[in-house]
């Protein structure tokens, strides 16, 4: 691509199911990615230098390309996050990253399917997911939004769990609260709120707007939905009303109101999801007939 792709830390759901298919797996007790007595990743240094190789590689004035770059990239990942061994021991056997994924992990990795949601395409076929962390170019299942939830509330009810990919930056998503819903009129809602406005909305329970397929659209196009960030979802809950809101794990640490979870509407989740990713098994029945699985 010439350098013209997205560069950083993100990436999608999918990208841990093909790296996993592709390299495998280690235990963390063989690999923790932590060198120089380091408790905790820091990517900034790291990803300076290698963001400036790929550049040098990139703009070479002579115009091609000097193969070994991938041995020097490699060196410089092993240097930040240590090398990768080729081969370990676990209770007493030996593995490589491969085996160990295949004889002691089991996931099938071709179980997994991912979904996305827009009407400039046709539902129940395949189309690109339109963001820049989707360096794979992978194409996924376009439904209507309203799946999103139908296929969550099955997985849940099965014992699944569901990544899901999604838009933080709204004020009516609330990290220190622990909570996502959408109000009335969402669109009027922008950065910038005084902390008087920002404590009224989350006062309790709102009423939220049907979400059609246009106002999801208009999200997206007019980049108010914006592909911000993975979380994974563990389980449901109901707030006072009975309402029902989705358990969300975070990897923000544990500083706000819920030690780490936030709670969810099933409006948010229609109206803000980017993609949703899930075992094939979870799916309900007429979803898997309309994909033809």
């Amino acid at each position: 691509m010439n350098g013209a792709v997205s560069w950083g830390d993100g990436g999608e759901p999918h990208d841990v199911v093909n790296m996993y298919a592709k390299y495998g797996i280690l235990p963390y007790d063989n690999y923790t990615g932590l060198v120089n007595g380091a408790t905790k990743n820091n990517f900034n240094a790291m990803q300076t230098g290698l963001k400036a190789m790929l550049d040098s590689i990139v703009k070479n004035p002579t115009g091609t390309v000097d193969l070994t770059w991938k041995a020097r990239f490699k060196d410089s990942l092993d240097k930040y996050l240590g090398a990768v061994p080729q081969q370990f021991e676990y209770k007493g056997k030996q593995y490589t990253p491969v085996s160990f994924a295949k004889e002691v992990v089991g996931l099938n990795p071709d179980d997994y399917i991912e979904f996305i949601s827009q009407n400039n395409t046709p539902y129940w076929q395949k189309a690109m997911m339109m963001v820049p962390d989707n360096w794979a170019f992978q194409w996924d299942w376009n439904i209507p939004a309203q799946e999103f939830t139908n296929i969550i509330d099955n997985a849940l009810k099965l014992g699944y769990t569901v990544a899901w990919g999604t838009d933080v930056s709204e004020p009516f998503f609330s990290w220190p609260n622990g909570v996502a819903f959408v109000p009335q009129n969402p669109e009027n809602y922008k950065g910038g709120l005084t902390d008087e406005q920002k404590k009224e909305l989350f006062n309790g329970p709102k009423p939220e707007p049907e979400i059609t397929a246009e106002l999801r659209q208009k999200g997206l196009e007019n980049l108010r939905t914006t592909d911000d960030h993975g979380m994974h979802i563990v389980g449901m809950a109901k707030d006072q009303h009975g309402k029902d809101y989705y358990l969300v794990k975070n990897s923000w640490g544990e500083s706000n109101d819920f030690k780490g979870f936030l709670y969810v509407t099933k409006a948010y989740v229609q109206y803000k999801t980017t993609g949703l990713m899930v075992n094939k098994k979870a799916l309900p029945a007429n979803i898997k007939q309309k994909i033809g699985i």
